[in-house]
């Protein structure tokens, strides 16, 4: 048997390995993460082609048991000069690499997966500045619903109450969201304290409005849908706090963009 594999490949990472090698981190529509050794000094071309935020498909030759993988060549279908033409846009790019792969690339549906970096990283190419912010804190949101760790944000977890022009509150410690009345009631603490407490977080009507738009949208059209910077402030809050809460840590890489 074969000890090739192709796959659909994109690279999220390379880091140099011994005097000339370099290791690939890449995100494949079959298998998720893998790793693989990519030889060859700075002048080389496959090394040029295995460049972070490429994709296209790509050959691997595998020794499972050894668990190790070379790369043979790569077939490059999108090079995404633009990410690397704009500071902002690389610090994004390198932000959602570091978010796949400190959550294990998602842990099962690798096609959906895929699509949604791809899309976003695509998207990413023709950003401005604040655009960039924008577009990460849609990738978090939609990574919080891979993850499994997705709050409903339409009414309070405790009343059911459902209302478009009140305040939530969405509790970290908890996972769930309250309104005022059930917050008060069931942790007064956290509410008296709301300024200071860490774990509480506020989400005003046009904050859940934008989440609830923009959850069923693809990266390439966010741009319809505009928000004010105290919305945009608690967005990024809530969705960074999410994953914080997963990971143990916030991501060096989330505060850069």
């Amino acid at each position: 048997m074969s000890r090739t594999a192709f796959y659909t490949a994109l690279v999220l990472r390379s880091r140099p390995s011994g005097e000339s090698n370099s290791e690939v981190t890449l995100l494949t529509d079959e298998e998720g993460i893998i790793k693989a050794t990519v030889f060859g000094g700075a002048k080389s071309k496959l090394r040029a082609h295995c460049a972070p935020f490429n994709s296209g498909r790509i050959w691997i030759y595998r020794d499972k048991s050894k668990e190790y993988g070379k790369v043979c060549d790569f077939d490059v279908h999108s090079w995404r000069p633009g990410l690397r033409e704009l500071y902002e846009r690389t610090v994004t790019a390198s932000a959602i690499a570091d978010t796949i792969i400190s959550s294990h690339g998602g842990g099962g549906d690798w096609a959906a997966v895929f699509k949604l970096t791809a899309d976003t990283l695509d998207a990413l190419e023709n950003a401005n500045d604040e655009f960039c912010e924008r577009l990460l804190v849609y990738f978090l949101w939609q990574w919080s619903d891979f993850l499994g760790i997705q709050p409903q944000l339409g009414n309070c977890s405790s009343c059911g109450m459902e209302t478009n022009d009140a305040p939530f509150w969405f509790n970290m410690r908890e996972g769930a969201v309250f309104c005022s009345a059930c917050l008060q009631a069931v942790f007064p603490q956290d509410f008296q304290s709301e300024n200071t407490n860490t774990q509480l977080q506020r989400l005003n009507p046009s904050c859940r409005k934008w989440l609830s738009a923009v959850g069923v949208l693809d990266p390439g059209s966010l741009h319809r849908y505009s928000m004010d910077s105290k919305s945009f402030h608690e967005v990024k809050s809530l969705t960074t706090g999410i994953l914080a809460g997963v990971f143990g840590k916030r991501l060096s890489s989330w505060g850069m963009v």
